[in-house]
C-alpha cells in the first residue's frame, strides 16, 4: 500500500432483513423518505409547529417508510411490496390523518370519553407501532408492550404490590395513543432531536466522514504496537460518536481493520472482540453518545450539554482502558505495527481531508460557546458538511448526493422510531397505572434498602433487555421502571439514568445474545460466543465504571475541581492495574497470580472512590512493583544459569 492509499477493505456478506427495492417503488421509497427528512428540518428549524401534529407526521411517516422496505416475514422471497403492505399504509393514513383534524377536540377526550371512532384509530394506530418494531427489531418488546396493555385491564388479579383496579379497554387504547402514550417523552426526543442527528450522521457519511475517520486513526496509529487495534478504537470512537449504533459502527469500521488486526498476529476471535467493544463504546462517545442521550436529557430534566458533560470522563477511561488492554496484549505476543509502506500518509490526510473534522466542531462550537440548542447546532452542522464539501469534487455534494443522504437519513431512523414508539405504551401504561412507582418500592424491597445488591439487580436487568432490544428501548423500559428507586435511594439522577444508559450500550458484547460482537464475528470468521466472550475481557473495565460514577459523582463531573481530577487520575490508575492483572503482564514481563490478585486489589480500591481507599491501593500496587521485580530478576537468573549449563 503506497502512502496514499487507504486501508485495503474486505468484501463481507451482511445479512439484510430490508427488501431490495426497485423501480418505481425505490422511487417512491426515496421520495417519502427525503420528504420526511426536509420536513423535519423544515418545521424544527424555521417553522415550528404544535408537537402533536410533528409526532404523528414523524411516527406515521416513519411508520409508511417500514411498510415499504420491510417484509411481514424475514424469509419472504418477493422483493415487491405487497397487498397487506398496503392496507397497513392507508391504515396509517387514515389514523394519522384523523389525529390531526380531530387534534382539538382529541385531547379532551382520549382518556376519558373516547368516540367509538376514537377508539378505531387508538386500535389501528396501537397495531401499526407493533408490527412496525416486530418488523424493524424484532418480537421482544412489541410482546414486552403487549404484557404491559394486559395488566393495565388485568391489574385487579395481580398479586400484592402489583395490585390495581383496572382500568376499561376504552380507557386504555384510547390514552395510549396520547402525550403520555405512544407520543410522549421517546417519541418526543426521536422526532425533535435524535432524527437530525441521525440526518447528520448520513450526510457525514455520504461526504466521505466515515472513511476519513479510518484512514486517519490507521495513519495515526498503525504504525504503533498493535496499531489495527488501537486504530479500531480510534476509529470507532470518532464513527460511533456520530452512528450511535454499535452494530453499524462494527459493520462499517470493522471490514477496515478486523482483516488488518489479522495480518499482524491477532487472532481472529481477539480481533472480533476488540472490534465489537471498541464499537459498543461509540454509543457513549460525546458528543452525540447515540440517540438515548437526548431522551435521558428530557427524562432528568436537564439540558442536553449536561449529559454531555458527564459523559466524558466516563468515555476517557472507557477508551484509555480498551487502549492498555490492547497494547499489552501486544507487547505479551510481540506483536509490532504495520510497517510504514502500508500506512496512509497522515499529513497528507489531514491536509486533503481534514476539512471533514470541521461539521464536528461547528456541532460543538454551536452548542458549546453559542449556547445554542441541539436542534440548531444538528442544522447547522448538516449546513456545514455540504459548504466545506463543495471545494472538493470528490467530495461534493450535489443535488443527488444530498437526497441520498435525506433518504439515508430517514431509513436510519426507523427502528429508532418503532422502538420509542413502543416504549411510549409501556410508559403510558406506568403512568396509567402508577406501576413506575409500584416496581421502584418492589427493587427497594428485594434489595433489602442496599445500594449495592439494586445497583447489581439493575445492571442484570438492563443486560438482559438489552440482549433483545435496541439500546434505547433496553434504557427507556429499565429508566422507567428501575431509576426512580435508585434515585430514591440516594443516586444522583443523572448518575442513576446513566447508570442504566451503560449497561444498556454493554449488552451489545455481552453474552449468550451479543449482537454487535456477532456482527465482528461473521467479519473475523471466528466464532459468535468465543468473540463475546473475549471481548468481556476487553471490555471489563467498562462493567465497573458505571459503578464507579454512582458511588463518586466527581466522575460524572458533579463536585470541585480537586475532586474531579483526583477521581479521574485514580480511576485511570486503577483501569491500568485491572488491565494489567487481565492481560497477566506487568512491567513487560508475565505477572504471576500473586501478583495479578494484588494489581485486581490495588485496582478497585483506587476505582472506588475515597482517600482511604486511594491510599490503600498505592500501598497494594507498590508492593505488586517490589514483587514483580524480586519474580523477575529471580527469572532472569534462572534462565543465565540455564545458558551458561548449556
Amino acid at each position: 500500500m503506497s502512502n496514499n492509499s487507504k486501508p485495503e477493505n474486505t468484501e463481507v456478506e451482511v445479512k439484510s432483513t430490508k427488501r431490495s427495492l426497485q423501480g418505481y417503488q425505490l422511487k417512491v421509497f426515496i421520495t417519502i423518505a427525503s420528504f420526511m427528512s426536509l420536513f423535519h428540518l423544515f418545521v424544527l428549524g424555521f417553522y415550528p409547529i404544535t408537537p402533536w401534529v410533528l409526532y404523528t407526521v414523524h411516527v406515521g411517516l416513519g411508520a409508511i417508510l417500514v411498510f415499504l422496505v420491510y417484509p411481514f416475514k424475514k424469509s419472504t422471497k418477493s422483493e415487491n411490496v405487497t397487498i397487506v403492505d398496503l392496507l397497513l399504509i392507508l391504515s396509517v393514513i387514515f389514523a394519522g390523518t384523523y389525529l390531526i383534524l380531530e387534534m382539538d377536540q382529541l385531547i379532551y377526550r382520549i382518556g376519558v370519553a373516547p368516540t367509538n371512532l376514537d377508539l378505531i384509530v387508538s386500535i389501528l394506530l396501537i397495531g401499526v407501532v407493533l408490527e412496525i418494531t416486530r418488523r424493524t427489531t424484532g418480537f421482544i418488546l412489541p410482546i414486552l408492550a403487549i404484557l404491559f396493555i394486559l395488566y393495565s385491564y388485568f391489574g385487579a388479579y395481580f398479586p400484592g404490590i402489583l395490585e390495581h383496579r383496572g382500568y376499561g379497554w376504552d380507557r386504555v387504547l384510547s390514552y395510549l395513543i396520547s402525550l403520555e402514550g405512544i407520543f410522549s417523552v421517546p417519541i418526543g426526543a426521536s422526532a425533535s432531536f435524535v432524527f437530525l442527528f441521525i440526518l447528520f450522521g448520513a450526510f457525514l457519511a455520504e461526504s466521505g466522514g466515515s472513511k476519513f475517520f479510518i484512514n486517519f486513526a490507521i495513519g495515526a496509529t498503525g504504525g504503533k504496537r498493535g496499531g489495527p487495534a488501537k486504530a479500531a478504537v480510534l476509529s470507532s470512537a470518532l464513527f460511533g460518536s456520530v452512528s450511535g449504533n454499535s452494530v453499524a459502527n462494527v459493520v462499517s469500521t470493522g471490514v477496515f481493520t478486523i482483516p488488518l488486526m489479522k495480518k499482524i498476529g491477532y487472532s481472529p476471535r481477539y480481533a472480533g472482540a476488540i472490534e465489537s467493544v471498541a464499537s459498543t463504546g461509540g454509543q457513549i462517545m460525546p458528543p452525540i453518545l447515540g440517540s438515548a442521550a437526548f431522551i435521558m436529557a428530557q427524562l432528568v430534566g436537564v439540558a442536553y450539554l449536561d449529559i454531555v458533560a458527564a459523559s466524558v470522563i466516563p468515555a476517557l477511561l472507557y477508551f484509555v482502558t480498551v487502549i492498555i488492554i490492547i497494547d499489552l496484549q501486544a507487547a505479551k505476543l510481540g506483536l509490532k505495527g504495520m510497517p510504514s509502506h502500508m500506512l496512509p500518509n497522515l499529513k497528507q490526510i489531514i491536509i486533503k481531508e481534514g476539512y471533514l473534522f470541521i461539521p464536528l466542531l461547528v456541532l460543538i462550537f454551536v452548542m458549546t460557546v453559542l449556547k445554542a440548542s441541539p436542534i440548531k447546532a444538528a442544522i447547522w452542522a448538516i449546513a456545514s458538511i455540504i459548504v466545506v464539501t463543495i471545494w472538493r469534487k470528490k467530495t461534493r455534494l450535489g443535488p443527488k448526493r444530498i437526497i441520498k443522504s435525506l433518504s439515508n437519513g430517514a431509513d436510519s431512523a426507523l427502528g429508532m422510531i418503532a422502538a420509542c414508539a413502543t416504549a411510549g405504551i409501556i410508559i403510558g401504561v406506568l403512568n396509567l397505572t402508577g406501576a413506575g412507582l409500584k416496581f421502584a418500592s418492589l427493587i427497594i424491597s428485594f434489595s433489602g434498602g442496599h445500594l449495592s445488591i439494586a445497583l447489581v439487580l439493575t445492571m442484570c436487568a438492563t443486560i438482559i433487555l438489552g440482549m433483545g432490544l435496541p439500546t434505547t428501548a433496553a434504557y427507556l423500559i429499565t429508566a422507567a421502571v428501575v431509576a426512580p428507586a435508585l434515585i430514591q435511594m440516594g443516586v444522583d439522577p443523572i448518575g442513576a439514568h446513566m447508570f442504566v444508559f451503560y449497561f444498556a450500550c454493554l449488552s451489545a458484547f455481552t453474552p449468550p445474545v451479543a449482537l454487535a460482537a456477532y456482527a465482528a464475528a461473521g467479519i473475523s470468521q471466528a466464532k459468535p460466543m468465543q468473540v463475546a466472550m473475549t471481548a468481556m475481557k476487553v471490555g471489563i473495565v467498562a462493567f465497573i465504571i458505571p459503578f464507579v460514577f454512582v458511588y463518586g459523582p466527581a466522575i460524572l463531573l458533579n463536585g470541585s475541581v480537586m475532586e474531579i481530577i483526583l477521581a479521574t487520575i485514580t480511576a485511570l490508575a486503577g483501569a491500568f492495574m485491572l488491565a494489567s492483572a487481565v492481560e497477566g503482564w506487568f512491567l513487560a514481563a508475565k505477572a504471576s497470580i500473586v501478583v495479578r490478585i494484588l494489581l485486581i486489589s490495588s485496582a478497585l480500591m483506587m476505582i472506588i472512590p475515597g482517600i482511604l481507599t486511594d491510599i490503600i491501593g498505592i500501598a497494594i500496587v507498590v508492593l505488586a512493583v517490589f514483587y514483580q521485580i524480586i519474580v523477575k530478576k529471580k527469572r532472569t537468573h534462572i534462565k543465565q544459569e540455564e545458558e551458561n549449563a548449556i
